[in-house]
């Protein structure tokens, strides 16, 4: 069983603060700013020896022809058709609002278990002001006054919230699951893919650049493989970067590089490999994270027969020593080669955890060294007598030898060719040491 909740209210009661208490990390952007959370947000809790997600979502509003608050209406129906039990926040400070009385006639068709949480009850008096929410007439459950912020109230909400779950859940469903993410520029079809790819709109889309702000997950089944798929907020040059929300927002698609296993950096076919683009392979290099570029909006070129073999080997070229990460030029908005791309980043997946039998590798990779063993140094020939896979998440080879501090960097490339060559780990980083034997 899932185990879901969903936190739902209108804007800037405080859902994204719950939120980050309930998975006890800070996952979710909290600003004074109302509309800061703008997706479905996802992350994993668990009480007293029951784990559930937990959904948080944007302020509910409603009568506004502001773009993202219509979609934020949207995000926040499917975060209550998904969930099983329903936190409805509201503000102690504010009171009881038109806006909370209308979300509550909403609420009441969903049919499910809705808790009103009145947040902010920071002191006695706004404990007891709580009382006024129950004219809500939306629960059958009585109103639970807590201060997110310091996690009073909390304990007792949870206990009741975890009633109505049959079974323990998973400590963490995803533990085991392939993590792709999807990061690039702002505005170069991330969330636009996502949305393409799933069939639903999971992150909100609009044409202006930084729609997404918070990191999105996604689970997705291709041909019986489950994965979790990662929309980032879109990063920029720093000096770009002007808001404290994008600011939180650009390191939160930091970390979701460091969690991921595939990166997918998405580029914009009309201005090509740029710097940032650049900045962002490099440190999924650095963190030893597959890697793959997605050339995005490709109907936008103007093209013939030979334009993709040139716009590649151009890249290819900026890339220099990282020739092996694979390059798909894809439209979105047409839907071409959108399965291809993700076919290909689970492809950089399965070469990121191949393991080489040792028989296997060392009768290739001797073969080779024997072909072309490694240069004397100062008369002292050095011999590589084995090498052997270690066991981490990402490739790494230790080749044993006698002189291993006098091996250099033109030979380790070599090496890393031969690898690549003989055992396909395209999109992967590729680690050489030397051990003395």
């Amino acid at each position: 069983m899932a185990n879901i909740v969903a936190i739902v209210g209108r804007p800037n009661v405080g859902k994204s603060t719950l939120f980050n208490r309930l998975v006890e990390e800070r996952k979710a952007i909290e600003d004074n700013m109302s509309g800061v959370t703008r997706d479905r947000h996802y992350g994993h809790a668990q009480w007293a020896g029951k784990f559930f997600s937990v959904i948080d979502t944007g302020g509910y509003v409603t009568g506004s022809t502001d773009m993202y608050e219509a979609e934020i209406r949207k995000q926040v129906k499917l975060a209550i058709e998904e969930a099983d039990v329903i936190l409805f926040i509201v503000d102690c400070h504010t009171g009881l609002t038109d806006l909370d009385s209308e979300f509550a006639k909403e609420l009441r068709s969903s049919k499910k278990p809705i808790y009103v949480v009145a947040n902010k009850a920071d002191n006695q008096e706004k404990s007891f002001a709580a009382h006024e929410f129950y004219a809500l007439g939306v629960s059958d459950f009585e109103v639970y006054p807590i201060a997110s912020a310091s996690g009073s109230g909390t304990g007792e909400l949870l206990d009741e919230v975890i009633t109505h779950f049959e079974e323990e859940g998973d400590e963490d469903p995803d533990a085991n699951t392939p993590k792709i993410s999807i990061l690039g520029r702002p505005n170069v079809g991330k969330s636009s893919f996502l949305n393409a790819l799933i069939g639903k709109d999971r992150s909100i889309v609009t044409d202006e650049a930084g729609t997404t702000r918070d990191s999105i997950h996604t689970r997705y089944q291709l041909f019986g493989q489950d994965f979790i798929i990662t929309d980032t907020a879109g990063i920029r040059k720093k000096s770009k970067v002007t808001e404290d929300v994008e600011f939180y927002s650009v390191m939160r698609s930091l970390r979701t590089l460091e969690e991921s296993d595939v990166v997918i950096v998405m580029v914009d076919a009309t201005r090509g490999l740029e710097s940032q683009d650049m900045n962002l392979i490099s440190l999924a290099i650095k963190n030893n994270k597959g890697v793959m570029i997605m050339v995005n909006k490709w109907d936008l070129i103007e093209k013939d027969h030979k334009t993709m073999g040139k716009i590649k080997e151009d890249m290819l070229e900026k890339l220099g020593e990282n020739k092996w990460i694979p390059i798909i030029f894809t439209s979105v908005i047409e839907k071409q080669r959108i399965f291809q791309a993700i076919e290909l980043a689970v492809k950089v997946y399965e070469n990121k955890t191949r393991r080489i039998p040792t028989s296997k590798l060392n009768d290739v990779m001797l073969a080779e060294i024997e072909r072309y063993p490694p240069p004397a140094w100062k008369g002292k020939y050095i011999k590589i007598k084995y090498t052997t896979q270690l066991p981490t998440k990402n490739p790494v080879f230790a080749f044993f030898c006698n002189l291993p501090q006098y091996i250099k960097s033109p030979y380790t490339r070599y090496l890393e060719n031969r690898l690549r060559e003989n055992f396909d780990f395209e999109g992967v980083p590729v680690k050489i040491i030397y051990k003395n034997k």
